[in-house]
């Protein structure tokens, strides 16, 4: 087993328990320190880093999460290829608490949130039409397929800023507009990790129906966390079979987004 984490994992605090023989290893960074030192451990035979996206007690609320050090920290450590399992909403009666869907595009309705690397000395401008890499979703998709938990194949996941869930009203709207998924976290993490020419899916678990979605009371925490932790098993295994079926070597375009580009830094 390679001693250096060529795949990352930004997850709740549920995924410790997935990776042997962890060392928590503490990253320094430009943009100050990640969620929670990075937990470096063994999975399916590879070396697998791993970033609780919220901080272990989940002090960061989503437009708090540190993405530029998150992202930075597991690039620092040799991580390539990166996995983003996430809770999230259905705008669409289709997709019922409990589906796995793997979106194929992303619509970013947050504001405020540092969103890039290259904010100084020079306008760099990365390719984000496709905003998750063809390779991983392909393997994710096949190893979904493979155990029985069929998947919701494509779909677009729009990030609101949070940490307050929709109106009925904003919800309607982003229905209205064939937008599938709904969460919060998913936004800057796939851009930041373009910026570092890095491979990054999301793997998202429907845990509601949004508020315009179907009547009742809303969202609530407490369903969320339920539907979540009923899954975290299965989610947890399913990432290890990803991460067994991930390619060593990246033939995908994403390594080579910044070729040509004069970077105003230099990357770990």
């Amino acid at each position: 087993m390679s001693t250096t984490p060529s795949i990352g994992v930004i997850g709740g605090s549920g995924f410790y328990s997935f990776l042997d023989d962890i060392e928590e290893v503490h990253v320094d960074t430009p943009y100050g320190p990640p969620s929670d030192p990075i937990a470096v451990g063994g999975l399916a035979g590879r070396r697998v880093a791993f970033v609780p996206r919220h901080g272990r007690d989940h002090r960061y609320p989503p437009h708090k999460i540190p993405y530029r050090a998150n992202l930075w920290a597991l690039r620092a450590l040799g991580v390539e290829q990166v996995l983003a399992p996430s809770a999230v909403g259905a705008l669409t009666p289709d997709l019922g608490p409990g589906t796995l869907a793997i979106p194929d595009q992303l619509v970013d309705r947050t504001s405020g949130r540092p969103q890039t690397y290259y904010d100084a000395d020079a306008a760099v401008h990365v390719s984000f039409s496709d905003p998750y890499c063809p390779a991983g979703r392909r393997t994710a998709l096949q190893a979904a397929r493979s155990t029985g938990w069929a998947p919701a194949d494509d779909g677009t996941l729009v990030v609101i800023e949070g940490p307050r869930f929709s109106t009925r009203a904003e919800s309607r709207w982003f229905a209205s507009q064939g937008w599938t998924l709904i969460g919060m976290t998913g936004h800057p993490e796939a851009v930041l990790a373009r910026e570092l020419a890095l491979c990054y899916t999301s793997l998202c678990l429907v845990t509601d129906l949004d508020a315009g979605i179907e009547e009742g009371e809303g969202v609530t925490m407490d369903e969320v966390l339920r539907v979540f932790g009923e899954n975290i098993g299965r989610l947890r295994t399913l990432i290890a079979d990803i991460v067994t079926a991930l390619p060593t070597e990246r033939d995908c375009a994403c390594p080579s987004v910044l070729d040509g580009m004069d970077l105003p830094l230099v990357l770990p």
